[in-house]
């Protein structure tokens, strides 16, 4: 009898990249917080969190490629990873509309309660830019075109460096 072979890295989540992802999660939080706070001495406060959102948004793309996923950053999946802010935004949204409006609990705390109901979905939505899946190259991680096959992306100049 065979059986299937094991899921890979790059298909079945590990519980080191949950805990990193949780980790990259926090210092990202407290780098905005903390950019937002200086950029706030100097500018009006809308554009304070802006810029510190976005800012925060690039270290956390390079903290997760190289901390949580371990793969080389690319130009396409930096582009794409304001895909996981947009699924946080979204889902956050909707969680405190519904806890707010729908089941009429209090409003303090319904952001933190969305939050952590939008981590898991964060989490697969950044798993599927930054990793490739299993003989899938039209996977946001997967090889680009640009070169010929067995070519990795840094020979065809798809990587990005800091």
């Amino acid at each position: 009898m065979r059986t299937a072979p094991a899921p890979s890295a790059t298909t079945r989540p590990t519980a080191r990249q949950i805990t990193v992802f949780a980790v990259v999660g926090v210092v990202n939080t407290g780098t905005y917080y903390g950019l937002y706070l200086l950029f706030l001495l100097r500018l009006p406060y809308l554009l304070a969190h802006v810029l510190a959102f976005l800012l925060s948004m690039v270290g956390s793309f390079f903290l997760n490629a190289r901390f949580t996923y371990r793969t080389r950053p690319t130009w396409r999946k930096f582009l794409l990873f304001p895909l996981t802010n947009a699924a946080n935004f979204a889902i956050t949204t909707a969680g405190v509309y519904l806890i707010v409006d729908v089941l009429r609990a209090g409003s303090r705390f319904a952001p933190l309660l969305a939050s952590a109901a939008a981590i898991p979905v964060t989490f697969v939505v950044s798993r599927w830019i930054m990793l490739p899946r299993a003989g899938d190259q039209s996977a946001p991680g997967g090889r680009r075109g640009g070169g010929p096959p067995g070519r990795s992306p840094a020979d065809t100049g798809d990587h990005l460096t800091v």
